[in-house]
């Protein structure tokens, strides 16, 4: 089914497991609360040479059940959001993220794709966050209670801010508390100093009715999200992406949250001037 370009769209990975059907509910739902249409995408590899004779059809065939078994999951969570299914042959991550450059958000589910080798759950969930375009929520965990806190790791920088904008728009949107978490990463109690949370002011103005609630720590800022992700609906992280050796602490994070979070987990990256939605 083709899309129309002028839609906002978001994107959830389909591979036919248990696990991609709750990130088909998760994103049904915000797509609903964006007023954007969901697409559902999956992907199939081929043989890694030509076989002759070889049955694309008997090879597509389960793929396009699974959208469709996708399809009425989404229908059933929010039945006024308008789908499209597309179906690619290709490694699964290169197909997310060629998608992500036309979309607003990527959703997956956190043990991979099920046709995959058991060794490697959870590659396609660590290489969308690493290399898409636009926002990746990983869904993991239960489901989560709708009025639960959106938690987010604050960080000072530029990779920081659109994690900012993006839990302060979630929170809003689901009429629930922000729980903003800063840690020193290890630094000792004695050597801390005054928190700084300025990075906030311009999103309490713009969203002042979402409640704020501050915490410090002083540990690494993985172990804190951790635990308070199983008291959360969704937890929202920046990340550098691409593996740049600046970002290796923050990645650190948005990787643990994207193994161990007991809630969704947002992984936040800054867009650049070549990846605007479309």
């Amino acid at each position: 089914m083709s899309a129309p370009e002028d839609r906002r769209w978001i994107v959830v990975g389909i591979d036919g497991s248990p696990r991609a059907l709750d990130a088909v509910r998760w994103a049904a739902a915000e797509a609903a609360r964006r007023g954007a249409g969901l697409r559902l995408v999956t992907a199939v590899e081929g043989p890694d040479r030509p076989m002759l004779g070889f049955p694309v059809e008997a090879m597509l065939e389960p793929v396009g059940r699974d959208v469709e078994d996708a399809a009425a999951v989404a229908a059933e969570v929010a039945p006024p959001v308008p789908l499209d299914r597309k179906v690619e042959v290709g490694h699964p991550v290169a197909v997310l993220v060629a998608e992500s450059r036309r979309v607003e958000l990527l959703v997956v589910g956190a043990s991979g794709f099920g046709r995959i080798a058991a060794a490697l759950a959870g590659s396609v969930a660590i290489g969308a966050a690493t290399h898409a375009a636009c926002p990746v929520v990983v869904v993991r965990g239960e489901r989560p209670d709708g009025t639960a806190p959106v938690v987010l790791g604050v960080d000072a920088s530029p990779v920081g801010e659109g994690a900012i904008a993006f839990a302060f728009e979630a929170a809003a949107a689901r009429g629930v508390p922000l729980v903003a978490v800063r840690t020193s990463g290890g630094r000792r109690r004695g050597e801390r100093s005054a928190p700084q949370w300025g990075e906030l002011d311009g999103w309490t103005e713009r969203h002042p009715g979402v409640d704020v609630r501050r915490i410090v720590g002083h540990d690494h800022p993985a172990h804190r999200l951790l635990e308070l992700s199983g008291e959360a609906q969704l937890v929202v992280v920046g990340s550098r992406g691409h593996g740049e050796l600046v970002g290796l602490i923050l990645d650190s994070v948005s990787h643990a949250m994207v193994h161990g979070a007991a809630c969704p987990v947002a992984v936040v990256r800054p867009r650049g001037p070549a990846e605007e939605v479309r």
